[in-house]
């Protein structure tokens, strides 16, 4: 099987790719989608399973504000 990982300017693994990422980017999208209609860090957290620190990170830029800047294609065996 294959997995696509994506990296910052240094290769380092970033966004969903990374080994202790908790959201997809989907689930980052649409937390600040739901954040913009007004929901609460709290609420967000409830749904998203994550602190409300995370959140307001999440919110602020705090995570996930590296750019990518290449893509690695890894075999990974099943299990």
């Amino acid at each position: 099987m294959k997995r696509t990982i994506y990296t910052n300017e240094r290769g380092n693994r970033v966004g969903e790719s990374h080994p202790n990422a908790k959201l997809t980017d989907a689930q980052v999208a649409q937390l600040l989608d739901l954040r913009d209609e007004g929901w609460s860090y709290g609420r967000l957290a409830a749904v998203f399973g994550v602190s409300k620190s995370a959140v307001r990170w999440y919110c602020i830029g705090g995570r996930r504000c590296q750019l990518i800047m290449g893509v690695k294609v890894v075999h990974v065996s099943g299990g």
